[in-house]
């Protein structure tokens, strides 16, 4: 809210070198926002009373803008890579999906890590297990075990994080 919005009747007032002006009436308040040319803006209105500050609102806008950018800028997300594997993987195709697993972690993404079975590949289950076991011990070094394997309907998943 900016100027004749704020209808509070005592607010605290902030002036234009961040200098506390102490509490007055809002009418006051904007009186002497328009001696210095400038506008009465709220800053905190859940605050009690109330916090405005003496500001060119345009300017102090487009500081608010850069911050969230700046914010945003630094702001790490972490996406979760797939990795699909079957019960009859070839040990060569298996360190092919292990290279690939250790590329996603050392960039810092967790890795989620599927079995699915197939047809009679679900009779079994128990026995592919061992895959999962084999790919989480290589990857070791640079990682550790989210979650356990878990079977969920045609698959088993795990998921891996990079070691801090």
């Amino acid at each position: 809210m900016i100027n004749e919005q704020i209808r509070d009747k005592e607010v605290r007032v902030i002036g234009e070198n961040n200098e506390q002006l102490g509490i007055m009436s809002a009418k006051e308040a904007l009186k002497l926002a328009e001696e210095a040319e400038l506008d009465l803006v709220k800053i905190a209105p859940t605050a009690q009373p109330p916090v405005c500050r003496i500001v060119d609102y345009g300017k102090f806008k487009y500081e608010q803008l850069r911050k969230e950018k700046d914010a945003k800028k630094k702001q790490k997300t972490i996406e979760i890579k797939e990795i699909r594997l079957s019960p009859n993987i070839d040990t060569n195709d298996l360190n092919t999906k292990t290279n690939a697993a250790r590329k996603f972690l050392t960039k810092g993404d967790r890795v989620k890590v599927t079995l699915r079975f197939r047809g009679r590949e679900m009779a079994h289950m128990n026995n592919s297990k061992h895959i999962l076991d084999d790919l989480a011990e290589s990857l070791a070094d640079i990682a550790i075990v989210e979650k356990a394997p878990k079977v969920e309907g045609r698959s088993m998943t795990m998921f891996l994080a990079q070691k801090k």
